[in-house]
């Protein structure tokens, strides 16, 4: 059934005190509370329920606890626990009252993700770059790319024959299946040994074959055709080389793509490759993008630049990119500046704003660095092509959300002090009159 919608005026209790006169109304998560639309989440999801059945948790909380969640770096179960303890937490969510129990089962975050699907997380960043107002529509940007690691172990080749070969077993038990030579003994043996690494990944490639055609030959068709995709997937594993393109590195996450950004503490980094766009001088997120098969960077700039304009409402005039960026100088009227030398006939001045022009690009790195540490991307805990996307722009909108928040905290910590500051001058003034 239907959330109910949230009141625009509250009723006071008799039984116990409203929630917001307890806390601390100048605090940066109310202020953010206060700012944010939830209206507009309340119109755009209200159409995903349905009119029958138990009723639903308010979408207020639903979104209010995926946006804690990014914000603090914690997982679905950690964010709901958190909620009970924390009354500011309670107050953003929409909560009128203290509440002991927690607000809904953690794998309820799970449902409602998929509820709203892309759609909703890409309306979630959008709100949080129009609560900057006029300086997230600027128009010039700095793009860049990034990985976004996925929640697997470095992969090798014996650890992915190995699962593979346990699968087949699976299989086997599953159906009674009794293997002419099921491996059980050999292998563990064969994974201990520390030398003659070639021919210990031969002979577990081996095993892989000989296990998945022999349950090719022996499975009934109606069980054949339930294991098809594994049996398919342990094919494609034993037939792929060293240089092949497309690999599987993971046999639960097969999105995943092998990607090398020039590193020299991580020479490879497992997973897909993410996009973002930054307002030149204000340093507010307003384009995020996830990317499969680890694409040229030259060639997502198209996507992006359209996803800006997109979610601001202006098409940005110029995009200042790195040399990974080489290519094209203009794309549907959006100057492309990457940096080089500068030419021959340039005037001094010219070259020095040029200089300068590069120096803000250098701005996006540890804004990326934030994003990836702080706000859960450095290692994404959800599933698929669909947990890519969501992750990646649920961590911009909460670094949105957070420098928002934090410019509050900081003008209000300015303005408080500025005025402490004059009155302790009126009152020394004062005491100098009184003593002449």
């Amino acid at each position: 059934m239907k959330p109910k919608k949230s009141r625009k005026e509250k009723q006071a209790n008799f039984l116990y005190p409203d929630l917001m006169d307890q806390l601390n109304p100048n605090h940066p998560l109310l202020k953010l509370g206060k700012k944010i639309p939830w209206n507009k989440f309340e119109d755009a999801f209200m159409d995903l329920y349905s009119d029958k059945g138990r009723r639903a948790k308010p979408i207020r909380l639903m979104v209010g606890l995926l946006i804690l969640k990014q914000m603090e770096n914690l997982s679905d179960e950690e964010v709901v626990q958190a909620w009970v303890q924390n009354p500011y937490y309670q107050a953003f969510c929409g909560a009128e009252n203290f509440h002991w129990k927690i607000p809904c089962d953690p794998s309820e975050l799970t449902y409602f993700r998929k509820r709203i699907g892309e759609e909703g997380a890409e309306l979630i960043f959008k709100v949080s770059t129009e609560i900057h107002g006029d300086a997230a529509k600027a128009e010039e940007v700095v793009v860049d790319t990034t990985v976004q690691e996925k929640n697997i172990t470095f992969p090798t080749d014996t650890k992915l024959f190995r699962k593979a070969i346990e699968g087949c077993w699976k299989i086997a038990d599953a159906s009674g299946i009794k293997f002419r030579r099921s491996f059980r003994r050999e292998l563990p043996k064969l994974l201990c040994q520390r030398t003659k690494k070639k021919k210990t990944i031969k002979r577990v490639r081996t095993m892989v074959g000989v296990l998945t055609r022999e349950l090719e030959r022996r499975l009934p068709d109606e069980e054949l055709a339930v294991y098809s995709d594994k049996l398919e997937l342990f094919n494609r594993l034993y037939h792929q080389k060293k240089k092949d393109r497309n690999k599987i590195y993971s046999l639960h996450e097969l999105e995943v793509s092998c990607i090398s950004k020039g590193k020299a503490h991580k020479k490879y980094e497992f997973g897909s490759k993410v996009s973002f766009a930054m307002t030149k001088y204000s340093n507010i997120l307003v384009g995020v993008q996830n990317f499969k098969n680890n694409p040229y960077d030259g060639h997502t700039l198209p996507t992006v630049l359209d996803q800006v304009e997109k979610t601001i409402g202006v098409r940005p005039r110029a995009a200042f990119c790195d040399r990974g960026y080489r290519g094209k100088k203009e794309i549907d009227g959006t100057r492309i500046f990457i940096p080089g030398g500068p030419k021959k006939d340039a005037t001094p001045y010219q070259k020095r704003k040029i200089r300068e022009s590069f120096r803000r690009r250098a701005a996006i790195e540890p804004v990326i660095g934030h994003v990836k540490n702080d706000f859960r991307m450095a290692r994404n805990y959800l599933k698929g092509v669909f947990g890519d996307i969501f992750n990646a722009f649920m961590s911009g909108a909460a670094f949105n959300f957070r420098k928002w928040a934090r410019n509050w905290a900081c003008f209000f910590i300015f303005f408080y002090f500025f005025h402490l500051e004059a009155d302790f001058q009126k009152q020394f003034r004062a005491s100098l009159e009184g003593l002449y």
